[in-house]
């Protein structure tokens, strides 16, 4: 707890930037160089989806996009900055489903999720595979849950951490299935499957993205996707309902955001550029390589009821699940 308290003071005395809006002229805009910031490393999910929206629009704009990694402090220091930065239109940023847990999960925030970020657009859904190593006994969800019905936390699941997306799915999969199971967090999602292909924990519900060049390589064995059909990225691996756990569908989801008070006209043009470049087949194709599946054409306000739902939902969820900060 004092860690916690700590972290959250550190952020809440970062010094606030200027935020005065400048005049922004839709027809014009933009005149000068763009940055999105990405709060997770190079290389995550939220990048590779950065990058490739920012090179699409940059060409469509002829103007430069930059995709700035502000990782750290679960995805708050990166949205911190993006919600102190000028709404001026010139610095968005990526959000996904993590930040709609933390509210409940560190307590106040340095910024409120709901009300200091504009809502731009849903740009993809991203759905969780369920893996065990590839040397592993377990050959299905039906030998998973006869283990973990046999003795209690005979099962292990490793998730990035208190609270992260692998955590929440794999605590829905134990209640949907009314079993129990050991969660184990790691300090994050690279660490966590690195653990797993140790043998360090039995399974974990990875993002598509990561697991399926794991599992098409030989080094992980894929029992079941969270998704409501099968993922084209692994076509032989059954869903949950499938399965035999009919109703179970999880899903993460990631998209574009601006400091609050972004002109409308901004965020309009945004919103129609962002389904311009995700509607190509290259950029499809490339996302359902890495098992995302790219959102249907969603307006502003879609994406902030979105937001709004995800955020008393999983409030309620890590509430009723007892969930704290490692």
């Amino acid at each position: 707890m004092i860690r916690r308290r700590h972290l959250l003071q550190t952020l809440a005395a970062a010094p606030m930037a200027a935020v005065l809006p400048l005049p922004a002229r839709a027809q014009s805009y933009p005149e000068r160089a763009i940055r999105i910031i990405v709060p997770l490393p190079p290389g995550s999910p939220p990048d590779v989806l950065a990058r490739l929206v920012a090179d699409g629009v940059a060409r469509a704009w002829k103007q430069p996009v930059v995709v700035e990694n502000r990782p750290g402090a679960t995805g708050m220091i990166g949205l911190q900055a993006l919600a102190r930065s000028a709404p001026d239109g010139y610095t968005m940023g990526i959000i996904f489903l993590t930040h709609t847990v933390l509210p409940e999960l560190m307590g106040p925030l340095p910024y409120d999720t709901a009300n200091d970020l504009a809502p731009v657009a849903n740009l993809v859904w991203l759905y969780n595979v369920l893996v065990v190593p590839a040397d592993s006994p377990i050959q299905s969800v039906a030998d998973l849950l006869q283990h973990a019905r046999a003795q209690q936390d005979a099962i292990s699941f490793g998730s990035g951490g208190n609270g992260s997306p692998a955590h929440l799915v794999g605590e829905s999969f134990a209640r949907a299935a009314k079993v129990r199971m050991l969660h184990v967090p790691f300090k994050g999602p690279a660490e966590a499957v690195t653990g797993l292909l140790g043998n360090q924990v039995s399974a974990m519900f990875a993002t598509s993205s990561v697991a399926a060049p794991l599992v098409r390589g030989g080094k992980l064995r894929a029992l079941a996707v969270t998704s409501p059909q099968r993922l084209s990225a692994l076509p032989e691996v059954p869903t949950l309902a499938e399965a035999g756990m009919p109703g179970l569908e999880l899903r993460e989801w990631e998209g574009l955001v601006a400091p609050a008070g972004t002109p409308k006209a901004v965020i309009d043009k945004w919103n129609a550029e962002l389904f311009r470049v995700l509607g190509t087949p290259e950029a499809r194709a490339r996302l359902a390589d890495l098992g995302m599946t790219v959102a249907s054409p969603n307006q502003p306000d879609e994406f902030g009821s979105l937001v709004r739902k995800e955020l008393q939902n999983w409030g309620q969820f890590v509430k009723s699940a007892g969930i704290r900060p490692g």
